[in-house]
């Protein structure tokens, strides 16, 4: 009766909640503390019966250090989810391979001993950056995205995802050079020919910008993108 349309739901996966939930340890699970599959199915079932979509805030530009990708990737530089992640050898002096910081505080970068590697996260340890250059990575988000929108979910609400673009060899993690291309092949993966929305986190995108997300004519790719000032 209020007229709501849709309602966005903070991260409801699997997750050991380092980081209120966006830190992902299962993309096709939901954390106990908020119910069961079921659960969400019945919600996204009862809420379209009274004319209401159900939003997921998904995080796909990092995942937590507890899922299974990355602990495969953690035994061996030859295990097939490795390359799912952003690994550099060590500077000449042992340290990390460059100065970048975390948001939340110290090196960006974390040392795997049994690698002998740098793993990078741009937001702490516990949550390390996904390897959008990997194509079967890729593949995996849009088969789990395609999976919670065969649910009947009314879309997704997509943190940071302007950081998917990032070139950390170059120090561009905003808006890098790949972004549009991985937006657009999702767009073409996953959301074109739906009936859904989807919201767009950025922190640098400006009017000047906006149009590369939202534009008709960039490939039909409709983000509507969220203003964030930090």
């Amino acid at each position: 009766a209020l007229g709501v349309g849709f309602i966005w739901l903070s991260p409801v996966y699997a997750s050991p909640m380092v980081d209120n939930g966006y830190d992902i340890s299962d993309y096709r699970a939901i954390a106990p503390a908020f119910g069961t599959l079921a659960d969400f199915d019945m919600l996204v079932a009862e809420a379209k019966a009274r004319g209401i979509r159900i939003v997921m805030d998904l995080v796909v530009n990092h995942c937590s250090d507890q899922h299974g990708w990355f602990l495969e990737a953690c035994i061996s530089d030859k295990s097939p989810t490795h390359d799912y992640f952003i690994w550099r050898d060590p500077a000449p002096n042992g340290g990390p391979p460059d100065g970048c910081k975390a948001c939340f505080g110290g090196s960006a970068w974390t040392f795997v001993p049994a690698l002998g590697k740098y793993y990078f996260g741009f937001f702490s340890p516990a949550q390390p950056d996904l390897n959008w250059q990997n194509p079967a990575l890729r593949a995996e988000i849009y088969d789990m995205m395609n999976w919670w929108l065969d649910r009947g979910i009314g879309g997704f609400r997509m943190d940071v995802i302007s950081l998917i673009g990032k070139d950390v060899d170059a120090g561009i993690y905003e808006e890098g050079p790949d972004l549009h291309p991985f937006l657009q092949e999702m767009h073409r993966e996953t959301l074109a020919g739906r009936d859904v929305m989807t919201i767009g986190e950025s922190w640098s995108v400006s009017p000047a910008t906006a149009t590369l997300y939202a534009g008709r004519n960039r490939a039909e790719l409709d983000m509507v993108f969220q203003f964030n000032h930090v």
